[in-house]
């Protein structure tokens, strides 16, 4: 069985209605089946049976097509007494679902957009067991739409409960987490896919998670990180990388100093998804491992200090790396911002790495002045002791963290350390996530 966030994350079970002539019970959607186009008199069509279109829907319902006066470039759902969709003939047939213009097996679109008159209007538009049925008139082409595709797609107006490719919401947490922290178990990850969802969730929800009883070797941590995604490469190492106090980079990761909290790769402009971390070997005192919550500071920051969080947000600041012979790396746009939002305003990811940042040059004197004390502040949270985690890395516990919003650190060591780990793309965890969360059916619901 999936973790029960998985479960509780898949797509939601609606509260089966009654509305006159309707009768719907659907595990995604409720449909009400009153389906209005224009230009065309249509037969009305009355349909009273069970069906299930996919394991997503399963739907008793009563159709009733007929013309619609309105608008003459529309067809019209009615899905309840008080929900109506309104779909463009144009938009209807450059979406059409058929194999022949969408291709089952890839998911990819077939049909030529260009080719699609402008004025295209509909023959025919049916409302059957299979979804919304439509025939054009200039080709006689017949597009059939799935319900649950089409309510889960609408956009004039977009309705509230559409189903989204959106993650879970993220617990935040502070030290205190240090008194549970989310782990699973090798075994268990890498033979049974309810272990690798937990692992999985973890990352999504909490920011990390760890993985106990990992054999202590090199092939074993690569086996679990390839047990995500591939490895991402970069200047550091073409694959896994195992490194010791030794500087055989450029970079104080590779020396015995402490680390304070930060993200990775801030000057990549993709910056790394995941961390992966596995202590290989330790003969001397101190190197704890250090993280903290990004999101939750964030979050500190915003109800204490606005400004300086607004400010975080909306300059960009310049990050390199340039310490190997032959690297000299910049992001393209040159300048970002610390605290990255979507459009919707959410938090998705953090970019601060002190030591990496290029010589401020692109602010203004105000702006300068601004963004010291607005890092300042930042800083004060992410040194507070109440939102740091100090771990104790152990042969055979990995580490695997999101390093758009967990920040990690170190402190100073003495003797000898060694460590191996791995760089993951963000994108391919996520795909990872989905593939488990999904089935087929439920794929070609939400894209």
């Amino acid at each position: 069985m999936l973790s029960r966030a998985f479960r509780h994350s898949r797509l939601a079970t609606s509260v089966s209605k009654t509305i006159p002539c309707v009768s719907t019970t659907a595990t995604l959607l409720h449909l009400k089946p009153s389906i209005l186009f224009n230009r065309v008199k249509a037969n009305s069509c009355d349909i009273l049976r069970p069906f299930s279109s996919s394991n997503l829907l399963s739907v008793q319902q009563h159709f009733n097509v007929r013309a619609n006066p309105v608008d003459g470039n529309q067809v019209q759902v009615q899905w309840d007494a008080n929900t109506e969709s309104l779909y463009q003939h144009f938009w209807l047939r450059d979406h059409c679902r058929c194999p022949s213009c969408y291709h089952p097996q890839t998911r990819q679109r077939l049909v030529d957009t260009f080719a699609i008159p402008v004025d295209i209007k509909p023959r025919s538009v049916q409302a059957n067991e299979d979804g919304l049925t439509v025939v054009w008139d200039n080709d006689e082409h017949k597009s059939v739409y799935e319900w649950a595709w089409l309510k889960n797609h609408t956009y004039n107006p977009p309705l509230k409960g559409k189903v989204e490719l959106h993650s879970p919401k993220p617990v935040l947490w502070d030290a205190t987490i240090a008194n549970a922290p989310p782990v699973v178990q090798y075994e268990e990850v890498m033979t049974t896919k309810a272990g690798l969802a937990k692992w999985l969730d973890n990352i999504e929800v909490y920011g990390f998670s760890f993985v106990d009883g990992v054999p202590v070797s090199l092939e074993a941590t690569e086996k679990l990180a390839r047990h995500i995604c591939f490895i991402r490469e970069s200047h550091y190492a073409p694959g896994l990388w195992d490194f010791t106090s030794d500087l055989a980079h450029a970079d104080t990761a590779y020396t015995d100093l402490a680390l304070k909290a930060h993200t990775d790769t801030t000057y990549f402009s993709d910056p790394v998804g995941l961390q992966m971390f596995h202590k290989l070997e330790f003969d001397g005192t101190g190197g704890e491992s250090l993280f903290v919550d990004g999101f939750k500071v964030a979050q500190n920051l915003k109800e204490q200090y606005p400004k300086a969080y607004e400010t975080l947000s909306t300059l960009r600041i310049p990050t390199h790396s340039a310490g190997d012979e032959k690297v000299m790396i910049v992001p393209t746009p040159r300048e970002q911002s610390i605290l990255n939002h979507l459009s919707d305003g959410t938090l998705y990811q953090i970019r601060y790495n002190n030591d990496d940042r290029s010589t401020l040059s692109n602010l203004t004197a105000n702006q300068v002045d601004e963004f010291y004390d607005a890092l300042r502040k930042w800083n004060d949270e992410l040194t507070s002791d109440r939102n740091q985690y100090w771990e104790s890395l152990e042969p055979g516990r990995v580490v695997v963290f999101d390093n758009w919003r967990v920040l990690h650190g170190r402190a100073s060591f003495t003797g000898h350390r060694r460590l191996c780990g791995a760089y993951l793309n963000r994108d391919d965890f996520k795909s990872r996530v989905r593939s488990i969360k999904y089935s087929p059916a439920e794929k070609s619901t939400l894209l």
